[in-house]
């Protein structure tokens, strides 16, 4: 939502529910800016305009979306007024649990690193202030490990703002096996965190196809693109299934490789048999599934494929392609 449009809204709400009586139209319109500033040139606030009339209509539509109840009031001598009862658009009280109190101190902590982390640390220092949450570290009150969610890529919090206000955007993202990056067009739909890495779902435009992406390969900044969504947003968007095919998790064959003594252990953490044979090296049995190679190629010199031949050549062909750019 462009922030113009947020404050108008903003200020609409807030004389409505600031309001005793009923407004109308020509009291809300001389109450606010942006309503005086539609009527054009030489109106004057009491004029009467067209665009005004739509515009006051679209917001009065548009907060009644958010769940604001307006009322229309018709007075004796027949004027149209507008009100916002705080009664009516009052929350019910809010009651948690120690389970639930413990979640949301569980979900504050995650955040550490994101944008997000200011928000929660607000929202429980009210909830707190409010009597609703005990000054306890859920962890140690449940033997709880801490968990982490690293967002260290700068396409995060852009990306993040881009899913939410369903606005489509550009990047310039490197594919593992491309030595130079390439502008994708990209309608974002979910961000969603797997294995220590950040993935983008979305609807890639030139490629006129669904795609994942991981932040760590986007280069430069992301661009915002004022442009509609042209593809519909699934209800559901499957990025870790996506991610884990590629990265061989739904395998089913088997393949044969070589790795360095020391290095590469999400490969070893995914060997089925590990074998010493000396001079630095390992033979690892690992599982097989579409995506593989362009994940063994992130290892470089370290990984030797031994078989089978088409993931071999896979790699190869990767390594080549990497070379020659």
């Amino acid at each position: 939502m462009a922030i113009a449009k947020a404050e108008r809204l903003m200020n609409l709400a807030l004389c409505l529910l600031g309001t005793r009586r009923p407004l109308s139209k020509r009291e809300l319109r001389d109450s606010i800016e942006a309503y005086v500033e539609a009527s054009g040139p030489g109106r004057g606030a009491g004029g009467s305009d067209d665009s005004f009339n739509r515009m006051f209509e679209r917001d009065k539509d548009d907060l009644r979306e958010l769940g604001l109840v307006i009322e229309t009031v018709e007075s004796l001598d027949g004027e149209i007024g507008y009100l916002a009862r705080r009664d009516s658009n009052r929350l019910p009280p809010i009651t948690l649990d120690a389970e639930e109190a413990a979640a949301l101190g569980l979900a504050a902590k995650v955040w550490q690193q994101a944008r997000l982390a200011g928000a929660a640390s607000g929202a429980l220092q009210k909830l707190r202030a409010a009597g609703l949450l005990e000054d306890v570290d859920p962890f140690e009150a449940h033997g709880a490990l801490e968990p982490r969610i690293p967002v260290h890529e700068a396409a995060f919090e852009p990306l993040m703002l881009a899913c939410r206000d369903r606005r489509p955007v550009a990047f310039d993202y490197r594919k593992a096996n491309a030595a130079r990056p390439e502008t994708r067009h990209v309608e974002p739909w979910a961000l969603e965190c797997w294995r220590g890495h950040w993935y983008l779902a979305g609807f890639d435009r030139d490629r006129g196809a669904e795609r994942v992406f991981r932040l760590s390969r986007i280069t430069g900044k992301v661009r915002s693109r004022g442009a509609a969504f042209t593809a519909p947003v699934p209800d559901v968007v499957t990025v870790r299934e996506t991610v884990a095919s590629w990265a061989g998790e739904i395998a089913d064959r088997t393949a044969r490789i070589r790795l360095r003594s020391g290095a590469g252990y999400p490969l070893r953490a995914k060997a089925g048999a590990v074998r010493e044979l000396g001079d630095g090296w390992d033979e690892l049995e690992i599982p097989y599934g579409h995506g593989l190679d362009a994940w063994l190629v992130e290892f470089g010199p370290d990984v030797v494929v031994l078989e089978p031949a088409e993931l071999r050549a896979d790699v190869v062909d990767r390594l080549r392609a990497v070379a020659k750019g």
